[in-house]
């Protein structure tokens, strides 16, 4: 079973499908693909709502190929590169 298909435990938030509902528990830019320096995205993320304990909804993916993807935090929704969510931690046991 891959992350995208757990129903409970953690995952990265670019690993989600439609519908998932979760809870953030941190960042972790290590190993993403962004052109961003160091520290950045985190920011940046941090800005948006992203922040440990926020809850969060996958509202849309886009057609073709699932990227970019609408999420809802807490109540404010954004639109997020999969590769940029990915360093967006969660639990899913939360089910948001």
């Amino acid at each position: 079973m891959s992350v995208a298909e757990t129903t409970t435990g953690p995952a990265r938030l670019g690993a989600l499908r439609k519908g998932a509902r979760c809870e953030v528990t941190g960042l972790d830019e290590a190993g993403i693909d962004c052109p961003l320096p160091l520290g950045e995205l985190e920011r940046r993320l941090i800005e948006m709502g992203l922040v440990e304990g926020a809850k969060v909804e996958v509202l849309h993916e886009a057609f073709p190929g699932r990227d970019p993807i609408a999420i809802r935090v807490n109540e404010h929704i954004i639109a997020l590169r999969r590769a940029e969510a990915n360093a967006v931690m969660v639990d899913l046991s939360t089910q948001g």
